[in-house]
């Protein structure tokens, strides 16, 4: 790993700040930032902002000095780089905005999740990827994407969440369509250790503690059971919401290619302490297992939007990996 600076030029707060980043690990850039002093805080998805005045205590615990374009360059080639737009869309006051429209009340349970989606050690499985699935959900049911959902759920009606139970029993307490499905969501990697099944499962049973008291048993077991659909992306003929969630969670495959690409580099960040060779042979199989399947994408919108693509940059992708530069 190499942790880069470049020169103070960035006029806020009567002082002037570079931006240190990483060309390999959040995790090691944040374990960098800590050692220098420099508070999480300062962290902004993909970079931190360092006053002047840590600039040269930076160069001396190691950060090498380049210039901004060359800091740019070796931070998009990295994969960990996230545009503005989307770094705007991904920090936790958009977010936390969403998740208020979406479950009024229950604001603990959104800071909660936000946190976790902004874990340190996460790179393609980070807000970023939460927003768009998100937005590719709300695409998938005819919402706008990009705009809070403003959701006054009956059971906050009074200014009051009415119990589980009670929720659970009354059908006034169902929560409209589209609720349940964007919850999953939020919950689908809201435990990311990179353990493939058992994340699915503790994030199913996440779901299940921090909803408990605010919505019904019901709508409780449906948001879990969604998570789980995300677990191999195979909802059973005619669960319509667990094909949005399958859908919505595998749009990025069928992304616009430089997209796309960006996504393969997050991917492959997230996983940089396993061996190129071992991390090919293992991201291969992956891809072929997708590309055998009959359909990615088990909804009408989704397969019109992004089969097509997504078969076109799983085969580019694989083809990169087969033969290695």
């Amino acid at each position: 790993m190499t942790v880069l600076i470049d020169p103070p030029a960035w006029p806020a707060h009567g002082t002037l700040f570079s931006h240190l980043v990483s060309d390999a690990s959040l995790a090691e850039l944040h374990a960098f930032a800590t050692s220098i002093g420099v508070s999480r805080r300062a962290f902004d998805l993909d970079h931190y902002d360092v006053a002047a005045e840590r600039y040269d205590v930076a160069v001396a615990a190691g950060a090498v000095p380049v210039d901004g374009r060359e800091l740019a360059r070796r931070l998009g080639a990295s994969g960990l780089r996230v545009p503005g737009r989307a770094r705007r869309a991904a920090k936790a006051d958009a977010l936390l905005a969403r998740w208020d429209a979406l479950l009024p009340g229950a604001r603990d349970v959104g800071v909660d999740l936000v946190e976790r989606w902004h874990e340190p050690h996460r790179v393609y499985h980070g807000p970023e990827h939460l927003v768009h699935a998100l937005d590719s959900l709300a695409l998938l049911e005819g919402r706008q994407p990009g705009v809070p959902d403003d959701v006054v759920a009956p059971w906050s009606a009074g200014g009051g969440a009415t119990s589980g139970s009670e929720a659970g029993d009354d059908p006034d307490h169902v929560p409209r369509s589209g609720v349940a499905t964007q919850l999953a969501l939020w919950f689908h990697d809201a435990v990311h250790d990179g353990e493939a099944g058992r994340d699915e499962e503790r994030s199913a049973e996440l779901a299940r503690t921090r909803l408990a008291d605010h919505l019904g048993t019901s709508v409780v077991d449906e948001v879990a059971r969604l998570v789980l659909v995300t677990t191999d992306h195979s909802p059973a003929p005619g669960d319509g919401p667990g094909a949005l969630v399958s859908d919505a969670d595998l749009a990025i495959l069928g992304s616009a290619p430089d997209r796309y690409a960006r996504y393969a580099r997050q991917v492959r960040a997230e996983y940089a302490h396993v061996p190129d060779d071992a991390f090919r042979t293992g991201r291969a199989a992956v891809l072929r297992g997708l590309l055998a399947g009959d359909a990615l994408f088990r909804t009408p919108q989704g397969t019109t939007l992004w089969e097509a693509p997504a078969r076109k940059n799983l085969h580019d992708e694989l083809t990169t990996l087969d033969t290695p530069t």
